[in-house]
């Protein structure tokens, strides 16, 4: 069975990379502001990867 990453997936892995560099950012400049922001889209990054890993799942593509 071939696997596939869907938009979701994929959009996650994006977020999930701009949010840690973000994170780094506001650790690496001291602006916890940044380092909050970068920890929250590092987390929607997470949560989308897994909505679509289960839309995979159900579509039988995983």
């Amino acid at each position: 069975m071939e696997s596939t990453m869907n938009s979701d997936r994929m959009k996650g892995s994006a977020k999930e990379v701009a949010g840690e560099a973000e994170k780094q950012t506001g650790q690496v400049t001291g602006n916890r502001d940044l380092e909050s922001k970068g920890r929250e889209h590092k987390t929607e990054g997470k949560i989308d990867k897994a909505a679509g890993k289960v839309k995979d799942v159900i579509r039988g593509k995983d």
